[in-house]
């Protein structure tokens, strides 16, 4: 038996966010830029003999059988038939509600993890899947590159993308994704366009769609990227609630980020084209 694993689980950045369609299920047809960073969750995953999966890591609000590590355990426990378990244990650093994709993250390092651990040998195509199961972004966390992305987030072209220092601000505050994706005014109509154009374009064209509604709805958002957008050019990721900057020295990101921690929980992270957590299994 595998002695216990200890993985990182990075954060996402949505570079740019565009909204080109609403769906009949409900659901969004999007177009986005997926970067990972060098902002880290850490997971460990301990085997076990007598089939359980348990989580000894609380999460406030979430009970322990709907948590995504532990959902992961058992869908991986069901798909593959082995009769092992695991005690899962999760170092939490990536806010919740932040838009950087932290619990999409955590079942994605859960899947993988586990696949070497319980040694199922289930390619990537198989565990991201059986991700999509339990979030749309859970497959780009699984692939672990860098990736456009098209559909509900899902159908992903890997890409290689600049990587900047980024600051990253967080308001203190939650944000409903359902709420966002469910207002009125939110902009579902942006013409589609191609990864070659998204990338040739660059950042000084890239947006987020869904800014707009989240400045409206949550004022500590708008105050906290209008702030950063004075000193580099800003966005929100995802539906929020972090808001980021890319700056091309750690050493102005660094300056920038002291600035804004005398108000906001702030981080300087690194952009990256691979995720930690590929490297850390080596590749």
């Amino acid at each position: 038996m595998m002695a216990p694993l200890t993985l990182p689980s990075p954060a996402k950045l949505n570079r740019m966010l565009h909204i080109v369609g609403r769906r009949k299920d409900g659901y969004h047809s999007l177009q986005t830029l997926f970067q990972f960073i060098d902002l880290c969750d850490h997971l460990t995953l301990t085997p076990r003999h007598d089939g359980q999966v348990q989580l000894t890591s609380e999460v406030d609000g979430v009970d322990h059988d709907d948590n995504l590590v532990v959902r992961a355990a058992k869908l991986l426990q069901r798909h593959s038939g082995t009769s092992l378990g695991a005690t899962l244990s999760i170092e939490k650093q990536l806010p919740m509600g932040g838009g950087l994709g932290g619990g999409s993250s955590n079942a994605a390092t859960t899947l993988v993890g586990l696949n070497q651990l319980w040694q199922l040998h289930l390619p990537l195509e198989t565990l991201a899947e059986l991700g999509l199961q339990l979030g749309a972004d859970v497959p780009v966390f699984v692939h672990g590159h860098s990736a456009w992305a098209e559909g509900i987030g899902e159908q992903l072209s890997a890409v290689t993308l600049d990587t900047p220092w980024f600051v990253l601000i967080h308001p203190g505050i939650s944000v409903s994704t359902p709420a966002v994706f469910q207002d009125p005014q939110l902009t579902r109509d942006s013409r589609p366009i191609t990864m070659a154009r998204a990338l040739q374009g660059g950042a000084s064209e890239w947006r987020n769609d869904c800014e707009a509604v989240v400045k409206e709805r949550y004022p500590p958002i708008a105050e906290a990227l209008d702030w950063l957008t004075q000193h580099a050019p800003s966005r929100l990721t995802g539906t929020g609630a972090c808001v980021f900057a890319a700056f091309e020295t750690q050493q102005a990101a660094q300056a920038t980020a002291y600035l804004a921690a005398e108000r906001w929980s702030t981080w300087v992270a690194r952009g990256l084209n691979t995720s930690p957590l590929h490297d850390a299994l080596g590749g």
